[in-house]
């Protein structure tokens, strides 16, 4: 497989765009190639403050069902 950093997730078209996966066009233009993503692992997650927060959220959330279950 390739690897590389995500550069675009597409969410309309349900597509992730990955750096160095392009195709050339006929007129010689680069443009990336949309990978769904069922076919991408995700070894590295970038977190900054606002994505540790929903995590955070989401984690507190399940473990609430839990309990009342």
């Amino acid at each position: 497989g390739r690897e590389g950093k995500i550069v675009q997730v597409y969410r309309r078209k349900w597509v992730i765009h990955i750096e160095r996966v392009n195709r050339e066009k006929a007129n010689g233009a680069s443009v990336p190639v949309g990978i769904h993503p069922s076919k991408v692992v995700v070894s590295k997650l970038h977190l900054d403050k606002d994505r540790k927060a929903i995590l955070e959220r989401k984690n507190r959330s399940k473990k609430t069902e839990a309990m009342q279950e």
